[in-house]
């Protein structure tokens, strides 16, 4: 966990939406936390492996988490 996620972020699920980016070109996916407002995307952790998705479903106490490309 340490070498993903250097400290642990705010969570407000009446604001913002957990999701993974993954990049089409580079498959290079990150975790991070979308506003629902104005779509902003904040970065909360690099997903190398379903062990760091799992992680970042733990941390959090997520269930589910919705892929963008």
């Amino acid at each position: 966990m340490k070498r993903h996620l250097s400290e642990i972020i705010p969570f407000v699920p009446e604001k913002q939406e957990a999701v993974i980016l993954s990049s089409i070109c580079t498959g290079e996916k990150m975790a991070g936390f979308k506003d629902k407002a104005d779509g902003h995307f904040t970065e909360v952790m690099l997903i190398q492996s379903l062990d760091d998705e799992i992680e970042f479903k733990k941390i959090y106490g997520l269930k589910k988490v919705r892929t963008e490309y």
